[in-house]
This record gives C-alpha cells, structure tokens and sequence, in this order.
C-alpha cells in the first residue's frame, strides 16, 4: 500500500475538495467507473545501476502515490535486473531504503524481472516456434545498415527466414553458453519497413556472460527491456504501466508483445513527462562517472541530485513529496528551475526546524560590566512557527561570540549592526554599545569592548528607545566548536550538458559549490543535535547534522539551503 496518511476520504480523488485531478488520474477514475478494473495495481520499476535521484522521485510520488489514493490499489516495487554487468546488490539495498525513506511501503509486493527469467524463457520460446523470433547472427553494426533510417525501409537480416527448429537451436546454444558474447541475438520478427525503428525486428534476448546478483551463473542469456517490461507487467496483474515519455515510441513493442503471446493480462501503458531540474545532471552514467572520478564524496554526496544526497544535505521526504506534487503531471517535457525545489524544503523546514544561534566567522565580545563567571540563563524560542515546540535556555556571560560581519570600524549610513559607540540588540538578550576595537599587530581586529544594559532584557527598553539592528551571538564559555560545510550547486550553469564538442559537463562544475567553515561557535543546545534533526541557524540558513561524520566530539553540520534564493537574486 502507498502512504497511510494517503488513505483517508479527504485525499481520495472523488472527494469534493479534491485538487483538479492530472490526465492519468483522469484515466483511471474513469477505468474504475466503467469497471474495467476492479483494482488498480501500478509498480515502480527500477533498473540497480544506481542510486536513485529527485527524478525517480517523481515517478514514486505518483505510483505510489496513486495506490493511496483509490479503493484497494496496490503499488509494487519491481527491479529491473535485467543487465548483470551494471547491477549490484548496494543498488537494490539503497533503492529500499529510499523508497521507505520518502513514506512508501510496498508490503508483500517486493518483485525482481529475475523472479520471471524461467517465463520470461518459455515466452521467447513460444515466439520462436510461431515464427515471430529468430536468433540474429549479424553484429550491432551491421544490423545498424540494415535496419536503416525511419523514411526508408530497412533490410531484412539474412537469418530472418531460418525455421523455427533451426531458431530453437541456435538459442539453445545460446542459452548453454555455445555462443560468445556479441555473435548471436535473438529478435523478434516485426516489420522491417516500420517507421518506428523499435518495430524493426528489435532484439529481446542478449548473451551476456555474467554473473547475476541473484541467480549466480544459472543464465548466460538475458532479455531485453523491452520483452522483460510488459511481460513483467503481465505477470504481476499491472493495470496501468507508467513511464515516461521516451518510452511512447517503445509502446507498440509492448503491446505487439503481449498481442502475439495472447496473454491473459494487457496492461495499458501511459507515458507521462519526466523531471528535469536546471543546474543538475539526472543521467545515472554522469552521475556514476563524478562518483568514480572523485569529483563528488559518493552517490550520496550532499551536492549529489540523489535522493539519498538530499537526505544527508537534511532536505525532508515531505519536501520532495509537495515539490513532486507542485511539479505536477502532464505529457509535456520542461525543465524546472532548482530554485522551485529549493522553495520546497525552505517552506517545510519554516515550520519544524529548531531554531538556534551559530556563529560562522566569529569574532569576540568582551561585556565589562558583566562580572567574570556570572552566567544568566536567558530564554530563547525554539520555533515561532510552532508553540508546541516551546522554549530552550541560552547562557549569556561577560564573553561572547559574534559574526565578524556583524562589525564594521567604519560603517557606512545603512549599516545598523556593530560599530564604534553604537548600539544594538542582542537576540533574545540585551542592548549592547561598542565601546573599544582591540586590534593585533598586524591591525587586524580581534575583539571589540562593550557594555549592556541591564534594564533592556528581553531586547526592549523601558524608556522606549529604539535600536535598528539585532544580531545573533553565542555564549563563548558554552559554545560547541563544529565544521560547517556550505553546500551550494553543483552546477555553475543552467544546462550542464550544453557543452562544445569534445568537452563534457565536467567543465561547468561549480568550484564554490562546498566550502568548509572548520571553526564555527555553536550554541549550547547544538551539542545534542542528531542526524535528521532539523534547525535554522538564525540569519544564516537550514542545517542538520551530517550523518556519516557528525559526532558529539567533532560535530559536522550541512547546510541545506539558504534562508532565502541568493541565486535568483544573481540571476
């Protein structure tokens, strides 16, 4: 089943405070009134060659999502491994774990296409003997010329007309390992004229000479995705098969499939347009070749568009959720701006991030008329957002943290932090005045003197004066020393792939897109943070633990986003 908190009648499509429904939900409500299905069954298919990224999260969203939705749907997770050279049981494990992570479950319906390879053989056998398979003897090259271009017909191969008994031995050497790789394919007897090149005899069986993930040696022959897909389909009762649109032209292959074998079970295949964001590379083979030439830390670097990057960057399954339901469905391809996803999880982390005090580029402020050792616990709230949250205790003494930035010796007009002789409010505390600059040899400033006012705690005065500038700060006697790693995009252009020939997109990596701040001060409550634990550093951004190197010894903090856009602003 999808999300359980998809499953009451107001998310249902036929209540009447439903949201428009998108043309494939369309489709099905109209499946189910005119009772061609009596339960709707879809599936998330995908290939273990890698780690999933926002774009598959897109597809999640909707076959789960739909499974939550209508009466009885079910949603199955289905591996396609059909491809022993690029698959590896990492795959398979981290896929589950994103899959759950992002509020899915798929119960008893956790399937493999290796699950089917005995069938998915019987079937091809079946095509042989009817004389709509042969096994092609013609190198990939060589078949190229003879398949030919979309307004020409195509060549038929010269063992195309082989009889069925002479097909069936020829696979059965295939299958026994006779045959070596890249000398023999078997491919179903089509069209040679098609204007569809897939409807050109395509290949359904390959020889790959591989161990498999979960069958070891037991096949040297492996189907195609083509014949592997709809039949899987079948097989598991699917009645609505979702892709996306690269996948239209391959659908007269899926249906001529299911057609010729007369199975008893024809899923309807939809295609619907895929995600793309600017600033980011979806394709699972870049984003294999950053992670196998150290340009990224792993598939889950947090700069990395994979779903479990996001994660460890602190972005939250909800905010993928209402970005993926923001984005919509629709037959139309587009590119999203970063920016939109970006929006997401600022909005979501607004309402339940802990709020606390960081200093990045601290600089000292000593409070002389505040006694050496004395300590007033101040209160502070944790999210304004949220009541139920409450408040936290923050130490304030004679020595504190503050941002470098927050000062200026000799600030302009518009300047309302820091300066000498001025005066501001410190959050959630008191009004401080600047009253000395201590400078090094080198005339590099290295703390500033102060006073406070004891009668504006809280950060009001009684006698009704105002100050214009408020700046956060950080008890030094209680600070938690941390790294701070800003993560910004990897990308430094919209369209990575938009590249002169003979280069690659490695060429517009952002060289910005980490820096690390090894030394910030931390409020004390830090101290306790765990990974996943949301919080907004106040006037600086998102942050949550990271969940590889963060310890109570050395914390690491993410920054997840920005408080707000700095790129729109750019652009």
């Amino acid at each position: 089943m999808g999300l359980s908190m998809s499953n009451d009648d107001t998310n249902k499509p036929e209540a009447e405070d439903a949201a428009p429904l998108d043309f494939i939900r369309e489709i099905i409500t109209t499946d189910l009134k005119d009772g061609k299905h009596q339960q709707i069954v879809t599936r998330f298919p995908p290939e273990p060659n890698g780690y999933l990224h926002i774009g598959h999260a897109k597809s999640i969203c909707l076959n789960f999502g739909i499974s939550g939705e209508f009466p009885d749907a079910r949603c199955h997770l289905r591996f396609d491994d059909t491809n022993p050279a690029a698959e590896e049981t990492e795959y398979v494990e981290s896929i589950q774990e994103d899959v759950r992570w992002l509020g899915f479950e798929w119960g008893d319906h956790l399937h493999f296409a290796s699950d089917y390879f005995d069938k998915i053989y019987e079937f091809a056998l079946q095509l042989i003997k009817d004389g709509k398979a042969y096994v092609c003897e013609l190198s990939l090259d060589e078949f190229k010329k003879c398949r030919g271009i979309p307004t020409e017909p195509g060549q038929e191969s010269p063992y195309r007309n082989r009889s069925a008994d002479e097909n069936l031995a020829m696979f059965e050497k295939m299958k026994n390992g006779e045959i070596e790789e890249g000398k023999a394919v078997l491919r179903a007897k089509i069209d040679m004229a098609s204007p569809n090149l897939h409807l050109r005899d395509p290949a359904i069986y390959r020889i790959k000479k591989a161990d498999h993930h979960r069958t070891g040696d037991k096949w040297c022959i492996y189907p195609m995705y083509d014949f592997t897909h709809c039949l899987s389909d079948m097989l598991e009762g699917i009645t609505h098969s979702l892709c996306t649109l690269e996948f239209e032209v391959h659908r007269p292959l899926y249906d001529w499939v299911l057609d010729e074998l007369e199975t008893p079970c024809h899923p309807r295949q939809i295609e619907f347009a895929k995600l793309n964001l600017n600033y980011t590379i979806m394709s699972k083979r870049n984003l294999l070749r950053m992670v196998n030439e150290n340009l990224v830390s792993g598939w889950d670097d947090p700069r990395m568009p994979t779903i479990s990057g996001l994660r460890r960057r602190g972005y939250t399954p909800e905010s993928i959720r209402n970005f993926c339901k923001g984005v919509g469905v629709t037959k139309f391809n587009g590119v999203t701006d970063l920016g939109v996803l970006e929006h997401s999880v600022r909005d979501h982390l607004n309402q339940i991030a802990l709020r606390a005090a960081a200093v990045l580029d601290p600089l000292k402020v000593v409070i002389e008329n505040i006694p050496e050792g004395q300590v007033e616990e101040l209160d502070a709230v944790n999210n304004p957002n949220d009541e139920s949250a409450g408040t936290r205790k923050v130490p304030f003494g004679r020595e504190i943290w503050v941002e470098r930035g927050d000062f200026m010796e000799d600030p302009p007009k518009k300047f309302f932090r820091l300066g000498p002789g001025r005066e501001v409010r410190l959050r959630f505390a008191y009004f401080i005045t600047c009253n000395e600059v201590i400078k090094d040899d080198a005339g590099n400033v290295v703390e500033l003197r102060c006073t406070y006012d004891p009668e504006t705690k809280g950060g009001q005065a009684p006698d009704g004066r105002k100050v214009k500038g408020t700046i956060h700060w950080v008890s030094a006697a209680h600070a938690v020393d941390a790294e701070i790693r800003l993560y910004d995009r990897l990308f430094s252009v919209e369209d990575p792939n938009d590249v002169e020939e003979g280069e690659t997109f490695v060429k517009h990596l952002n060289q910005d897109s980490l820096q690390v701040v090894p030394n910030a001060k931390l409020e004390r409550s830090l101290g306790e943070a765990r990974p996943g634990q949301p919080y907004q550093f106040e006037r600086v951004g998102y942050f949550t633990a990271d969940s590889k190197d963060h310890t109570a010894e050395k914390p690491v903090f993410n920054r997840t986003v920005a408080l707000r856009d700095g790129w729109a602003k750019k652009k």
